[in-house]
């Protein structure tokens, strides 16, 4: 069975800065990229607030230079999703794609949150054009535009009230007749001027065309249906991290994300490291999950060295 120092999960920014540092610390980290490799940001078309990057970067540009920086100093990176992991003693037994077994000293997960979608075939249609889960990232593109939020709890109304202060106006798509959203929140919603919340709507399909979003089907609770012309459509509805691997091995909060040590990545488990959108469910950014994955990797490095 093959034995290996540092096994990294995921191949977003926090995973690949983890690699970028523990192969320079010579822990000859092995990555498996998952089922998306470069996570979320390759279905972003152009990111402008990742330092460094003056003119912006396509999503997929740069996970490709992170890639490359990380193979440059010798991560091991390997396509394939690893399929079981047992984390009760070290070394950790690990199962890639059901069949290949291999063992590390140490593990540095940084599977990431998926953005909950509604379903739509359109909406994934326009997905990077248009259709977006983070206004912090997109939100600037559609400056002096209308655009929606889908969703009624705290987080669309922080993505509504953060748009109404670059867009024309913002349209609140909202399920029940109710926000869900505290009641600080909800005020500062209703104070916004140019937020109009729709409540008992549904959206029945994203419009578009050959330059992206440019309007929403709605249905609302009576059945009666309705456009409105907008030129982007943000999700608002959660995100669910991807730590079905480790529940009931790690400590999870109400939502799934990996619970760490205070101002570190460590987990539950010695020797297991948690980094990026898996244990973040606050913020959320590129910049942010690559900080952490610079955390996990000296973490890990700490640890190893012990």
């Amino acid at each position: 069975m093959e034995h290996i120092k540092v096994l990294i999960v995921g191949s977003g920014p926090a995973g690949f800065t983890a690699a970028i540092y523990t192969a320079r610390a010579n822990l000859q980290p092995v990555l498996y990229e998952g089922i998306e490799p470069g996570g979320q940001l390759t279905t972003t078309t152009e990111i402008e607030n990742f330092p460094g990057y003056p003119e912006g970067v396509d999503g997929n540009q740069m996970m490709a230079d992170l890639r490359r920086q990380a193979e440059r100093f010798g991560t091991d990176i390997r396509s394939g999703q690893i399929t079981r992991i047992d984390l009760s003693k070290r070394p950790f037994h690990v199962t890639v794609d059901g069949t290949t077994e291999l063992e590390a000293e140490a593990v540095i997960v940084a599977t990431g949150a998926s953005a909950k979608y509604l379903g739509l075939p359109s909406e994934t249609k326009f997905r990077g054009q248009g259709v977006s889960a983070c206004a912090t990232c997109d939100g600037f593109f559609y400056r002096k535009k209308d655009v929606a939020v889908v969703g009624g709890g705290d987080t669309a109304c922080e993505e509504a009230t953060y748009l109404a202060s670059l867009c024309r106006k913002v349209y609140m798509i909202v399920r029940k007749p109710f926000l869900r959203a505290s009641k600080a929140m909800q005020e500062r919603v209703f104070r916004t001027e140019n937020i109009e919340v729709l409540f008992e709507h549904n959206t029945v399909e994203v419009l578009g065309d050959d330059s992206g979003v440019t309007g929403a089907l709605l249905r609302r609770a009576d059945g009666e249906e309705r456009t409105i012309d907008i030129s982007g459509f943000f999700l608002a509805i959660g995100h669910h991290p991807n730590t079905e691997l480790f529940a009931g091995q790690l400590d999870l909060d109400a939502e799934g994300y990996i619970r760490t040590e205070p101002g570190t990545s460590k987990t539950s488990v010695e020797g297991v490291f948690a980094a990026g959108d898996v244990k973040d469910p606050h913020y959320r950014q590129a910049i942010t999950a690559a900080g952490s994955g610079c955390i996990a990797a000296l973490d890990c490095e700490r640890f190893l060295l012990k």
